[in-house]
């Protein structure tokens, strides 16, 4: 059930401008200014209204058009597509050269300050802050509700600013913290702001209930995983595997459902299976809402369907050959080449017209490979089996794949799909956490501070799910008519997949290396990787590494160089520095080091 979002969406953009005023370009040179006077909102009502407001912003979408600020939805989108999943060298821009190319300069590193995406990022980042700082502002005026639903909205309030802040964190490292008691918004980046991040994390943690009314609404567990993970990448790793190790042992969802492993990995990234015991939170997405537009619908992702196919539009993130080579595994014990991934690779149909035959890969396989990536002689989804240079755009900038976790089914696109727009919507919810992303957490920390048999036990509980042969794809009865159905006694490839023993975690060093790239085929393409990368410190070694070998394979990130102590952390935006500028005329923010 989505009632938070799928009720209250539909209304919430005219409610978010109503209350919280219109938005500007200028977000720290004056406060969100209201339309209406604070006792008129100053109730139960109201307050439960500009918290929805909160909500409603991470999606990161403010109109049915565009993005905030009047940028493409797509530089806002809140699954980080562009900064976490491409930067990260799980999947080529696609499309071709000349179509978006600002996002080329992003994830070739050499991108500069005045780059529109950051702006636009930025802003509705900001402008989630500014929903939360109104909300609690506001709140302190209410009179008409009980202590618990008090204590219950501003925790809710301050778990969605922390979240804004984490993004923002994550992306620029040094960004001004205003919060409900600021005065004058135009402030410095010139302090760290984890422990404001982690204090609203602990705030909504010790506050917010198990449960919630909504199964959207944030809850305890969802605030002790995200402080986990504030734990994590601050590298404070006693902290964090403690509440991680709590979290995993007694969280619930906000439904009250006990946090686990659904069965079939491929039921994360269906809207008829999700909000279910894995979602520790999600952005909840709505098709067909009444409105006439996707905004709710995942707007951000637009662009990230196979070209001229069935989904009409536009032939964007396409997984990388990196990517694809990363699932192969050994014949004979079951588990990835975490180092020699790219020797053999698995065969794609690069070069091959549609009219001529194909075989796909016959080696051996992690079954996730095929819920993640979309590749020719496969079943992709319900649609039949992928037709290969058909369905991409240009396959010598971007690769021979199509993105699959974000694609919706065919029997049920009359109800998760929406095609309000001259791109397709989809019901899908973008997960900020699920518990396989916490037990990979858990099993970093317990590497870190030295518990190798817990380490492997958590990696081994995500591995132990994607083996489960039930949740396998099928090869269809007959090629030549992809929907007559399936052959229940044939996998569509050599799936061969196993936990890891002692011998991998025979040191911290090696069991890290294993969670790592644990966290590469379980979570790819969910907007992580880039950001793992940057605080694991090899981002240098491991994106130089990929430009040389993709760059061999497809156009799009020749010329692509990863300058560490530069590329860490993106430029602040050219457009928010001079909007900074004082009564001296000097700009009050602060570009990051080396741009």
């Amino acid at each position: 059930m989505k009632i938070i979002l799928k009720q209250s969406k539909r209304y919430l953009a005219a409610i978010a401008l109503f209350l919280l005023g219109s938005c500007s370009d200028n977000y720290l040179e004056q406060p969100a200014l209201g339309a209406l006077d604070d006792n008129v909102v100053a109730n139960a009502q109201g307050v439960q209204k500009l918290l929805i407001g909160a909500y409603g912003a991470l999606d990161g979408q403010q109109d049915a058009d565009n993005a905030l600020g009047g940028g493409g939805p797509w530089e806002a989108a809140p699954d980080n597509w562009v900064y976490g999943t491409v930067a990260g060298g799980e999947a080529s821009k696609g499309s071709f050269g000349g179509d978006q190319p600002a996002i080329d300069q992003i994830v070739k590193f050499i991108s500069n300050p005045t780059n529109g995406f950051y702006n636009t990022k930025w802003k509705a980042l900001y402008e989630g802050v500014a929903r939360c700082n109104n909300t609690l502002r506001l709140l302190g005026n209410v009179e008409d509700i009980s202590d618990s639903e008090r204590l219950n909205i501003e925790a809710q309030t301050r778990f969605l600013r922390g979240h804004y802040y984490f993004e923002l964190k994550k992306m620029w490292n040094m960004v001004p913290w205003i919060d409900e008691t600021t005065e004058d918004p135009k402030q410095p980046n010139n302090i760290d702001i984890w422990p404001m991040i982690e204090a609203d994390f602990q705030f909504a943690y010790d506050n917010l209930p198990p449960t919630q009314s909504d199964f959207g609404r944030a809850n305890k567990w969802a605030a002790g995983a995200y402080l986990g993970k504030t734990f994590l990448f601050q590298e404070k790793f006693p902290e964090a595997r403690d509440i991680l190790n709590t979290v995993t042992a007694s969280g619930v969802n906000s439904g009250g459902v006990k946090y686990d492993l659904v069965p079939f990995f491929k039921d994360n990234f269906d809207a008829a299976t999700e909000n279910n015991a894995e979602t520790v939170f999600d952005i909840q997405m709505v098709a067909n809402d009444g409105t006439s537009t996707i905004t709710n619908s995942n707007q951000g992702g637009k662009l990230n369907f196979p070209y001229n196919s069935p989904f009409r539009c536009c032939g964007f993130l396409q997984p990388s050959v990196d990517l694809m080579n990363s699932y192969k595994t050994e014949a004979t014990t079951g588990l990835p080449y975490l180092d020699t991934y790219n020797q053999n690779p698995v065969k794609n149909d690069m070069g091959i017209t549609a009219s001529e035959s194909f075989v796909p890969y016959t080696g051996s396989l992690d079954p996730r490979a095929d819920w993640t990536i979309g590749r020719r002689g496969i079943p992709y989804h319900d649609w039949g089996n992928h037709p290969g240079i058909a369905w991409v755009r240009e396959q010598s900038y971007g690769g021979p794949f199509a993105p699959k976790k974000n694609i919706y089914r065919q029997a049920t696109q009359g109800i998760y799909a929406d095609q309000s727009s001259w791109a397709p919507g989809t019901a899908i919810n973008v997960h900020i956490i699920r518990f396989a992303d916490v037990l990979l957490m858990a099993a970093e920390a317990e590497a870190q501070t030295g518990d190798l048999p817990a380490a492997m036990n958590y990696v081994n509980r995500v591995r132990e799910r994607a083996a489960n042969e039930d949740g396998f794809l099928k090869k269809y009865k007959d090629d030549s008519d992809p929907l007559a159905g399936f052959d229940e006694d044939q996998n569509a490839a050599n799936y061969n997949i196993e936990p890891y023993t002692s011998t991998q975690f025979s040191s911290p060093e090696n069991a890290l290396k294993a969670i790592y790239f644990e966290r590469k085929l379980e979570l790819a393409m969910e907007g992580h990787r880039f950001f793992d990368l940057v605080r694991w410190g090899i981002a240098e070694e491991t994106l130089n590494a990929y430009f040389d070998y993709q760059g061999n394979l497809t156009t799009d990130v020749r010329g692509g160089n990863f300058i560490s102590g530069k590329n860490e952390y993106y430029p602040i935006p050219q457009a928010q520095i001079d909007l900074s500028v004082d009564e001296t005329g000097a700009p009050t923010l602060i570009q990051n080091p080396n741009y």
